[in-house]
């Protein structure tokens, strides 16, 4: 980027308030007789609603005062489900369980006090849920009539996906113990209703022995059960047999993302051993149904992404983008695979403007990693390039329209946006990765893309820049700490104290740190080694933080001491905190006021 570009924004490019503006996302869809349900957010009032797409209208069903959001494990997920004739939900402020007759607009509590929920679904007139205790977890059962709550087991730290066979004589869930997390090994366990309608005694169906990782359980039709687990390499959907589980036919890839929040529906089982599900395909997603004798019809060609799925006679539903489309709400007809678009998908710029994704395989540390480049949209052929670092970090970044990535390519930056190793998608070896290795193997492949973009022609390396939020955020920091590629970088809400991080973090993320870098106790010089707030002096370049006040993940008090680490050693830093956000922004004032102030911060140091 020339001085004078760098230096004169133009009034007309993409701008901070427009590109969080376009960020409208969806999340949950449900579909029952009355019509589609789904969970809407907009960063405009920072609120999520339910709406409904029935008949060829779609409706807001959520009233003001009202936000549909669990905060259960802090991720929350599965925050509404439907029942014969309402919409159950979770309510944001509360973290009580309401619902609301379709024909009403005044919900109802169905509980109330300390104890919060989600995962919630609707089985036989019966609300099933994760409920949370403080630090207990447990699955519950609450009765829609008269509110009477049944504890369905207790005992295990975590619990998911509780899951009623269509007689209603079967429950299934998933469960984990600390210090594992549900991407590392999980179990799926079984209960039967006994003749006394009580149930029995649960037993373990496959998992916890720390060699595979279980999650989303289904029933077919016919009262089969599936379960997507990665014991052969990757998230694949298998079914039970009279001798255990037995693989379906299935593509070498992942079926689903790193279960991070409640409540996913990455694929459905259909009759006869079929199944409907996304996977990726050289960096792209598709979605089909694949029969039991392999055969694979593909729908939605026209996008890359694919999630939330749900079904009925007619259609197939989900959530999808494409490159040059974001999020939208999709119905698929079965009969002749037309789309049709329920709500979103409104690209914010012409399509001629938007940068496209191209997918990256690039050397790093011996091995290979992965991400998609954007090339800058001003012409330069060598831009400067913005690393974008995303958190978990075993999360992922997808091939689709982010405004705000479109956001720094409208202004002359290219965008490298990394799935380096330990990201999910890419199959449980790849995503086991991190094991001990945080701050190393992704700090390889973040200063490596610069050194193989550079070579490659497309970016300046003398000009890269890097950003991250949460576990992105503490990569950040360590390749500024322990590289010299990156002329500065920003910290969203981002670690920079791994061992401050473990003593006040959630009991979701308690002993993520173990996995990620080592017993406290035992590997202290490991923990020494890769803090970047015991590093500080070795920052020679400007970081900017942004973080939210009331974050009980990454606590205010770490940024505060890494940033005033930095000043009181002379390096240019700026911190930017904001009352009312939590581990994420979602504010859009807050969201416009962080990516005009980042660009803001690198335009200085390029003038400088």
């Amino acid at each position: 980027m020339n001085e004078t570009h760098a230096s004169s924004p133009n009034p007309d490019l993409f701008s901070a308030a427009q590109a969080v503006a376009a960020g409208i996302d969806f999340a949950e869809l449900s579909v029952s007789p009355a019509g589609l349900f789904w969970n809407e957010f907009r960063p405009q009032d920072a609120a999520s609603r339910i709406w409904r797409w029935s008949k060829g209208a779609t409706t807001c069903l959520t009233p003001d005062g009202f936000s549909v959001r669990s905060r259960v494990y802090e991720y929350g997920g599965g925050s509404f489900c439907l029942t014969d004739d309402a919409v159950a939900f979770v309510n944001e402020a509360d973290q009580q369980i309401y619902v609301q007759p379709f024909d009403s607009s005044i919900p109802q509590p169905l509980t109330q006090g300390d104890k919060h929920y989600g995962d919630v679904r609707f089985a036989r007139g019966q609300i099933l849920a994760v409920e949370e205790e403080k630090d207990v977890h447990r699955l519950v059962a609450i009765d829609l009539i008269d509110g009477r709550r049944e504890v369905l087991a207790e005992g295990a730290d975590f619990y998911a996906s509780p899951t009623l066979s269509p007689d209603g004589n079967r429950l299934v869930w998933i469960e984990w113990w600390r210090p594992h997390q549900p991407w590392t090994s999980t179990r799926l366990l079984s209960v039967e209703r006994q003749a006394d309608a009580t149930w029995g005694r649960a037993h373990c169906l496959a998992g916890g022995l720390g060699l595979e990782a279980l999650q989303q359980p289904r029933f077919d039709a016919q009262g089969r059960l599936y379960c997507l687990t990665d014991r052969a390499g990757f998230w694949q959907p298998w079914v039970e047999t009279l001798e255990g589980f037995e693989a379906l036919p299935t593509a070498n890839a992942d079926h689903a993302p790193a279960p991070w929040q409640l409540g996913g529906s990455s694929w459905l089982p259909l009759n006869d051993g079929a199944y409907l599900a996304p996977w990726s395909e050289d960096g792209m997603g598709v979605l089909g149904i694949r029969s039991a004798d392999n055969t694979v019809s593909l729908f939605g060609s026209d996008y890359s992404r694919f999630r939330n799925l749900a079904m009925d006679d007619q259609y197939l539903y989900c959530i999808a983008a494409s490159a040059i489309s974001p999020s939208a709400v999709l119905a698929i007809s079965r009969a002749d695979q037309r789309v049709q678009v329920l709500a979103g998908g409104v690209a914010p710029l012409p399509i001629e403007r938007i940068s496209r994704p191209q997918t990256l395989r690039y050397p790093s540390g011996g091995e290979e990693a992965h991400g998609y480049f954007y090339p800058a949209m001003n012409g330069e052929t060598k831009p400067p390039v913005v690393v974008f670092i995303h958190g978990g970090p075993t999360s992922a970044c997808y091939p689709v329209l982010d405004p705000r990535i479109q956001y720094w390519t409208q202004r002359g930056f290219a965008v490298a946006d990394l799935n380096y190793r330990g990201s999910t998608g890419y199959g449980r070896a790849y995503r086991q990765a991190l094991f001990l290795e945080w701050g190393v193997v992704d700090v390889e492949d973040a200063c490596a893309v610069v050194e193989y973009l550079g070579n490659q022609g497309l970016i300046d390396p003398n000009n890269a820049f890097i950003r991250g939020g949460s576990a992105g955020g503490y990569t950040t920091l360590c390749a500024l700490a322990f590289k010299n590629v990156f002329r500065a970088g920003a910290s969203l809400y981002g670690v920079s104290d791994p061992l401050a991080l473990a003593e006040a973090t959630h009991k979701f993320e308690a002993d993520y740190l173990d996995w990620l870098i080592g017993d406290p106790d035992i590997d202290m010089v490991r923990y020494k080694e890769r803090t970047p707030l015991l590093h500080a002096d070795q920052i020679k370049v400007p970081v900017i933080f942004f973080q939210g006040e009331l974050d009980a993940v990454v606590v205010p008090a770490q940024t505060r001491d890494m940033l005033n680490a930095l000043l009181e050693k002379g390096i240019p830093a700026e911190g930017h905190f904001y009352p009312d956000e939590r581990h994420g922004f979602r504010k859009a004032s807050n969201q416009a006021h962080a990516l005009e102030t980042e660009w803001a911060f690198y335009r200085k140091v390029m003038e400088g």
